[in-house]
């Protein structure tokens, strides 16, 4: 049915194709972000991977012209479908679609889609064609599955982006609002896209969340308490009691520096941290400082003694306590995990027991940021870390929404800029817009040493201020909690790192995702999590032999950590013990905004 000649075309056509849509978003994410410089490295390498998954898409052509032939059959086959549907409903007839949205899928939910024919057969050809295109890409033979994730990401990103629903004219709900407003939509569009830009100065990230709706101290992070130590990284908070006894050995929170502390204490029914106080825990927290450029050489030896090991000496020094109980939440965790192993090698270890949150150790499946990690990548990265310092947070947030494009980056593109509409106040989005900035040494350590080359889990392949690491060796009883649904720390990955963990292990598994599986206050009654105290060394089979229980883990952990917790002693009052009090909760560095830190 295809000659060779006729392939031979195509596969030209496309690669030309290919090339010029390779220009055309280098010239969209230019615009985009700017011609600052910041990101001129990165997206150098990024827009060369993206160039090097499109030649290799076309090769693939080339090598398996049958399987493309089939893939075009099957293509035209459903084109045809849509034009026998296209004259069912001329006519007056009713038929069943050809091509539906995913369940999840809500660009196409209005009425607007399907009352309208031309618009009913654009949205059906669109979803024909893209899910033809990604099932091809899928199914490539020329590249491990490492490379083809990475071509699947870039593929995806390019047909989300060309989603009718993306353009005014394309998109029947648009154009109904604009006549209904008589284009006070596009007016109102145009302004908070302004604001966003000014809101984002030299990197631009689409508005997620009403800002001027939350302030950290009004009404997120209000859980009361007092900065009690402070050095050039991060902040101690001591959190003051809400009940007259409380658990003898306090509880340290190491938190991710990727994003900030207050994750874990947003509004009141929320805040694990004031759920944690109410049950009779001391609880202190680091706050991690916003890094700028002069912080370029702090690697992540200073993060372990600047962040947990000072953390630890500065809780004994308030409280009179040398043991400790300490949780550590996704990159925290790995921190905590690298801290306890080399406390292994000391005389002392103050640490009764670990909890780790959302936690890779093991970093052999990293998630869907993997499509992000490689050599070339990476190579990339560090000649930007090189020249700026630091990592700009924003530029991380960014790279993390396009994990799930039309969530968290097209559909706001649509509400806020062809709509109109302000977007809805919503804590954990603001949350998740505030980002830090990221040390240069620091984060070339994290990518390299434990992405790319997942050393952390190898016995002594890393050397942590002079001493070699064994996660193996550690002893102390740890508790790692998972969540079924996460894409940045897979729970089965997260498994292996506690199969390479040493003593008692308890895994639990909770639903949701890498926030709400954590951030699951019980009187929500949702999700429920999975427990199975036999740790063997298949994930699916402990899944399989594991037991369903409804609710939130937060309880199951709080029996758990009992064990661990010591007798009822009065409550203690931040500032009553040898460390004086700085300032309130939530304290200065938490308030620092990346751009702002970043000069």
């Amino acid at each position: 049915m295809f000659g060779m000649d006729t392939l031979g075309k195509t596969a030209s056509q496309l690669i030309n194709s290919f090339e010029s849509g390779v220009r055309l978003t280098q010239q969209n994410l230019e615009t985009w972000l700017g011609d600052t410089g910041i990101m001129d490295d990165a997206k150098l390498a990024t827009m060369s991977e993206i160039s090097d998954a499109y030649r290799a898409m076309a090769e693939d052509l080339l090598l398996h012209p049958l399987r493309f032939a089939g893939t075009e059959l099957d293509l035209a086959k459903k084109h045809m479908a849509l034009g026998y549907y296209t004259l069912a409903r001329l006519s007056g007839k009713a038929r069943n679609p050809v091509a539906e949205p995913e369940s999840d899928d809500r660009r196409f939910q209005a009425e607007d889609w399907h009352k309208y024919l031309p618009f009913d057969v654009l949205h059906q050809a669109y979803l024909i064609n893209s899910r033809a295109f990604l099932n091809w890409v899928g199914a490539m033979e020329v590249l491990p599955q490492t490379g083809r994730d990475q071509m699947l990401f870039y593929a995806r990103q390019l047909t989300s982006a060309l989603s009718p629903s993306n353009f005014p004219a394309s998109n029947p709900e648009v154009l109904r609002i604009t006549w209904e407003r008589k284009g006070m939509n596009l007016v109102d569009g145009c302004r908070q896209l302004v604001e966003d830009v000014r809101q984002n100065p030299a990197l631009f990230n689409v508005g997620m969340t009403d800002r001027s709706a939350f302030e950290v101290g009004r009404n997120l992070a209000m859980t009361p308490g007092k900065v009690i130590y402070q050095n050039e990284l991060m902040q101690l908070i001591q959190y003051s009691p809400s009940t007259e006894t409380v658990s003898q050995r306090p509880l340290l929170i190491v938190p991710p520096w990727i994003n900030k502390f207050y994750i874990l204490d947003l509004t009141a029914k929320k805040s694990f941290i004031q759920w944690l106080v109410n049950q009779g825990q001391t609880v202190f927290i680091i706050s991690w400082r916003n890094p700028g450029p002069e912080h370029r050489d702090k690697g992540w030896e200073d993060y372990m003694q600047l962040g947990p090991l000072a953390a630890m000496d500065a809780v004994t020094e308030a409280t009179g306590e040398d043991r400790m109980n300490v949780i550590g939440y996704c990159i925290g965790g790995t921190l905590l995990g690298s801290t306890l192993a080399w406390l292994k090698k000391k005389r002392h270890n103050p640490v009764v027991s670990a909890t780790y949150l959302t936690t890779l150790l093991d970093f052999s499946d990293p998630g869907g940021i993997g499509v992000f990690i490689n050599d070339h990548s990476v190579r990339g990265i560090e000649r930007m870390l090189a020249r700026k310092g630091y990592l700009d947070g924003r530029a991380m947030a960014f790279t993390f929404n396009l994990l799930r494009e039309n969530e968290l980056f097209w559909s706001f593109w649509t509400n806020n800029y062809l709509k109109g509409e302000r977007p809805a106040a919503f804590d954990i989005l603001y949350w998740n817009t505030d980002g830090t900035n990221l040390p240069a040494k620091m984060h070339s350590f994290y990518l390299r040493e434990m992405y790319l080359n997942n050393r952390l889990v190898q016995p002594d392949a890393l050397t942590l201020a002079g001493e070699s690491i064994n996660l193996s060796e550690i002893d102390v009883p740890s508790y790692f909690l998972s969540a079924r649904q996460d894409h940045i720390a897979k729970w089965k990955a997260t498994y292996k790192g506690a199969l390479a963990h040493g003593g008692d292990v308890q895994f639990v598994l909770s639903g949701s995702g890498h926030i709400a599986g954590v951030i699951n206050p019980p009187y929500k009654e949702k999700y429920g999590y999975w427990t199975n105290n036999n740790l063997v060394a298949d994930a699916d089979e402990w899944f399989s032999g594991s037991e369903q229980s409804p609710g939130s883990w937060w309880p199951h952990w709080l029996e758990w950590i009992a064990r661990f917790s010591g007798q009822q002693v009065p409550a203690r009052i931040p500032g009553d013990g040898k460390l004086p009090v700085i300032e309130d909760a939530p304290g200065s560095y938490v308030r620092v905004k990346a751009a702002k830190a970043a000069g």
